[in-house]
């Protein structure tokens, strides 16, 4: 892989935006992985409001752009890391490149993921399965495995998972995203077990519930838009867990319609 990470961090004039949020999270770096739309853009904006530089990650860098942009303009400041996260290196050079910029790494996100093909459990293709797998679960291993030392350097380290209501609520034609997100729930558990009584890595998961994203609109395409939340309110309340902290393996779950923290 030939990405190279852009430590572009401009430090601007506070926005009167800006000097509207709290800085709580200043000085401190979070890492969002699927930065580059829906609920991982809102997570990264909302934390970078409150004062945390942030490394927004994707596929493709495009988004990731418009993201930092913003997020500069504003007041804040980010950075921006293009990452196949099914590619097991590239996970292993941005750890390298984080721990050789800032030493530690104070949040991670674990928003990136894919939806797939809704179909009875019989007709799975193996194929697609595997894929699905492969980063909803795979490569969120391999995300705490290399980001594991850094998390415990932070004063303190916290760690989100992004999940569904259907990893616990089994509904049909969503066997295969049901399946990867209930084995995410159970590994990020099993981890925040682990770190409980060695360090003061925290972790939590959230089932955000029904929010305004593309990945919805393709799992629910009748289904009115402005019947459900907006990205922000799921951001807000990440950054709100951030600031006021969480018990290891706590479990969160958002309503389907609510206002801004």
């Amino acid at each position: 892989m030939g990405w190279k990470i852009n430590f572009r961090c401009l430090l601007n004039g506070l926005s009167d935006t800006m000097n509207m949020a709290s800085k709580e999270l200043a000085g401190q770096v979070a890492l969002v992985t699927g930065a580059s739309r829906g609920i991982g853009e809102a997570i990264a904006e909302s934390l970078a409001a409150r004062g945390a530089h942030v490394v927004i990650t994707a596929r493709t860098a495009g988004g990731l752009e418009e993201l930092e942009d913003r997020i500069h303009e504003a007041g804040g400041s980010a950075t921006i890391a293009p990452l196949d996260l099914t590619d097991g290196d590239s996970i292993a050079r941005l750890a390298s490149a984080i721990a050789e910029r800032w030493q530690q790494l104070d949040m991670l996100v674990l928003n990136a993921a894919m939806l797939g093909t809704l179909t009875p459990v019989a007709a799975i293709d193996g194929k697609e399965f595997n894929k699905t797998l492969t980063l909803n679960l795979i490569a969120q291993q391999a995300l705490i495995a290399n980001f594991d030392p850094l998390l415990r350097r932070a004063a303190s380290g916290r760690l989100i998972a992004l999940t569904s209501s259907v990893a616990r609520e089994p509904r049909a034609y969503w066997g295969a995203y049901a399946a990867s997100k209930a084995a995410l729930e159970v590994l990020v558990s099993s981890y925040g077990a682990e770190m409980r009584n060695i360090s003061t890595v925290r972790t939590a998961i959230l089932d955000p519930g029904g929010t305004r994203t593309q990945m919805r609109a393709r799992a629910y395409p009748g289904e009115d838009p402005q019947s459900i939340k907006d990205p922000a309110a799921v951001g807000d309340y990440v950054a709100k867990l951030m600031i006021e902290g969480f018990d290891s393996t706590a479990f969160h779950a958002l309503p389907k319609v609510m206002e801004k923290a």
